[in-house]
């Protein structure tokens, strides 16, 4: 291993090679960030990969959407045999439960496409004629990833399922249903997918619950949480899609989401307000520090520079002021733009 692979939104590749570059930092390891804007990819190349993958968990991890170790770069590729030096760069040791044939997220590489699935086609028998790939997809070993850059360059990397996205390029698919008062619905849909396991989504969204939608308007947050089961206030001047009343769990209220507060403590508080980051984030913060809610999903909309500085100054305020314990993770997701979606919980909640 040389290194990581990881994947994010195209042009936000600085950010991930600073993010990268600051994990490192901190936890006693050298290496270096190769990366161009708009290739949707960073390579951290570093001796000590797997070490540094350990201390750098993809759930923690913000501006990559996919975290991977990288065994190889295969460049000159010959288009009538990819195959043979793929087989030839991979460890003999390892057995792979799954493969994901991919190219990066970026407008140059959309047209790989193709060659993606067809090639993936070809590979598979190939690899398990040769022992490499187990017969039936296995969660229990790890993930083979082939990424082209170009049809003669291509990236070989090793996924672990406990420690990567499960979806192919890091992107959950997810579909616009047709009752969702917007497309921002997709947004939280993802939010819950990728920051919080299985095992919290069963616990802290249950049937009865009650929480606040800041911003509601037009009402795509709410109406997630809705379909969830939660009794939600939403707090926005403006109006609501008519149907979501149909279900007798949302209460809209015509006030100011800066301004509103509960009568007595929620169990969520979510947020989708277009305004300065650090404005956002400090009253999130007193959300938590009132006591007024126990779980909350808010975005931070970034400005166009420093956005990496900006994001870790806001998560570091936010933290602060809440003032007491909290589990914090943070992402930028498919359905974000310039912005990040933030999830914190506190940590012993009574």
């Amino acid at each position: 291993m040389n290194g990581l692979l990881c994947y994010c939104r195209a042009g936000f590749e600085p950010e991930l090679a600073a993010e990268l570059t600051e994990r490192a930092a901190q936890t006693g390891h050298t290496g270096y960030a190769r990366t161009e804007r708009g290739t949707g990819y960073v390579v951290f190349a570093c001796d000590s990969a797997q070490a540094l993958s350990q201390a750098s968990p993809w759930r923690e991890l913000i501006f990559a959407r996919q975290k991977l170790l990288l065994i190889a770069e295969l460049r000159d590729l010959d288009p009538r045999d990819r195959i043979a030096p793929m087989l030839s760069a991979l460890p003999a040791d390892v057995k792979f439960g799954d493969l994901f044939v991919e190219h990066p997220d970026s407008d140059a590489a959309k047209p790989l496409s193709g060659l993606a699935r067809s090639f993936a086609n070809a590979l598979r028998p190939a690899l398990r004629k040769a022992g490499l790939l187990s017969a039936g997809e296995r969660n229990d070993l790890p993930r083979l990833h082939v990424c082209f850059i170009a049809g003669d360059q291509a990236l070989l990397a090793i996924g672990e399922p406990s420690d990567s996205a499960p979806w192919p390029l890091g992107i959950p698919r997810l579909r616009m249903h047709a009752d969702a008062p917007s497309r921002s619905a997709l947004k939280l849909e993802e939010a819950l997918l990728c920051l919080l396991d299985d095992d919290e989504r069963q616990r802290l969204l249950q049937p009865g619950m009650r929480a606040a939608d800041l911003g509601a308007a037009p009402g795509g947050w709410t109406w997630v949480l809705m379909r969830n089961g939660l009794h939600v206030t939403a707090i926005d001047n403006g109006p609501l899609r008519p149907h979501l009343f149909d279900s007798g769990l949302v209460e809209h209220l015509r006030a100011d989401g800066f301004a509103w507060q509960p009568q007595r403590p929620l169990d969520w508080m979510v947020c989708d307000m277009v305004e300065q980051p650090r404005r956002v984030a400090a009253r999130m913060a007193q959300w938590f520090g009132e006591g007024w809610c126990r779980h909350a999903i808010f975005n931070l909309k970034l400005p166009m520079k420093r956005r990496w500085q900006e994001t870790v100054l806001c998560l570091q305020e936010f933290s602060s002021q809440a003032g007491k314990p909290l589990l914090l993770r943070a992402r930028q997701l498919y359905h974000d733009r310039e912005e990040i979606t933030v999830f914190a919980s506190l940590r012993n909640p009574r």
